[in-house]
């Protein structure tokens, strides 16, 4: 059997212990599939005193992170400390400096700062892998490296936030508002103390900023991605969606377009009948629509400490193979600077909550913005009657553009019968 392949780990939270033990307990299994034994040499973490429910007795325990790209004991990094600043991005460039393959579940670090990873590799003897930095243990960023490198790919979209999707998912089964399941998320630890990373669409950009760069060979940069939240989601959606044949869910979506690639991470409502209305919990599924492969469903469990280990440790055992794939899936050089496509040039179909006041003469004046917007309507749902009084009115919208949409939402929300800013997400009608 070949040299073993000796391994150092920075950050020992969740997933690190989770990746700790997965090595010691699959040790004879991984060695048969690597080629070759896989050893924990050396770990950094901010608490030495942490009991963590792992044996750290024989390997070197370094309370620098950095240390471990410079340790001659350790042959590859794996940094799991998260976050696009500080002392990951440290790590990272030291260890590929010093020539030694990174293993890292760090979406925020590629997301942000892509530009400067890919330039850190030019040239360098040294390698990033980062399979459990998107999806979880879905093994993704393999899919689109290798099972699909065959095609042009035309789109990608998916639910790409575990946390969002069990909220949205309780709200749906239980009929129960945004505030009062997202408490019960965080008691049972699927949601942070502070939700907004999650919440409010923030991680599953850099995830979905990550699926573009390596769906469309170019430069990940969150910052081109329109991000909207759930924080403004209601029961009632949640009601009228179901009315209407819809569920809600959060989607991560990026398109090739003739101006671009369109991306955005926003709640839309999707056909009850899709197979990506039926994701249920606080699982994540990710499609992705090749020219020749046509579109393809990957889902499974997007977070937790061991479905995200499985991927970190497939990253290990290729790298111990001697497996290597550009960062990009393709060539360092054939990287290509994102173009953003003008998100307000779409054309789609929409969805529109109206608290209005029961008044004579309320739908007629909002039907004509949009009529004055260029916006058709396709439905409109009005429960209950209450003269005088606030009540709910829901419109559903022909394929429009996101301007004029964007027009008529600012105009009405100036009439003085409207009660409180109009509610609009876009409904996906797609196949699948």
């Amino acid at each position: 059997m070949a040299t073993p392949l000796n391994i150092g780990i920075a950050g020992l939270g969740n997933v690190g212990a989770s990746v700790f033990r997965l090595l010691q307990q699959n040790a004879s299994v991984l060695a048969a599939r690597a080629g070759r034994d896989v050893n924990v040499t050396a770990v950094s973490a901010r608490d030495k005193t942490r009991d963590r429910g792992i044996d750290l007795s024989g390997v070197t325990w370094h309370d620098d992170p950095v240390a471990l790209a410079a340790d001659p004991a350790v042959d590859l990094v794996v940094e799991l400390m998260g976050g696009a600043e500080g002392k990951a991005f440290d790590l990272v460039s030291a260890a590929v400096k010093a020539g030694k393959p990174v293993v890292t579940a760090n979406k925020a670090l590629l997301a942000s700062r892509g530009a400067e990873v890919l330039a850190l590799l030019q040239d360098a003897k040294s390698s990033i892998a980062f399979e459990a930095a998107v999806a979880g243990g879905i093994p993704v960023i393999k899919g689109l490296r290798e099972g699909l490198a065959a095609n042009n790919i035309r789109a990608i979209y998916g639910i790409l936030n575990g946390t969002c999707n069990y909220i949205l998912s309780e709200m749906t089964h239980t009929g129960r508002d945004f505030a009062d399941v997202l408490a019960e998320a965080q008691q049972l630890g699927y949601a942070e103390a502070d939700p907004t990373f999650d919440v409010d669409g923030i991680d599953a950009a850099h995830k979905l900023s990550i699926l573009t760069g390596l769906a469309f060979g170019c430069v990940p940069d969150v910052k081109h991605i329109d991000m909207k939240g759930i924080r403004h989601i209601t029961s009632l959606d949640i009601a009228f969606a179901d009315e209407l044949g819809y569920r809600i869910k959060l989607l991560g979506t990026a398109r090739v377009t003739e101006k671009g690639i369109e991306q955005s991470v926003e709640p839309c409502l999707v056909p009850r009948s899709s197979a990506i209305a039926a994701v249920d919990g606080a699982l994540n599924a990710v499609y992705v629509d090749g020219d020749f492969s046509g579109k393809i469903l990957l889902m499974g469990a997007g977070a937790g400490g061991d479905a995200t280990a499985s991927a970190v440790v497939a990253d290990i055992v290729d790298i111990a193979r001697g497996h290597v794939l550009p960062l990009m899936g393709v060539a360092g050089g054939a990287v290509v600077p994102l173009v953003p496509a003008d998100l307000t040039a779409r054309v789609e179909s929409y969805y529109l909550r109206f608290k209005v006041l029961d008044v004579p003469g309320v739908v007629a004046d909002i039907s004509a913005i949009l009529r004055d917007c260029h916006v058709s309507l396709e439905s409109v749902l009005q429960r209950g009657r209450d003269p005088g009084q606030p009540v709910q009115l829901i419109m559903t919208t022909h394929e429009t553009r996101e301007a004029d949409m964007n027009a008529a939402i600012g105009k009405i929300a100036a009439l003085q019968a409207v009660m409180e800013t109009p509610h609009m997400m876009r409904i996906e009608e797609f196949e699948g």
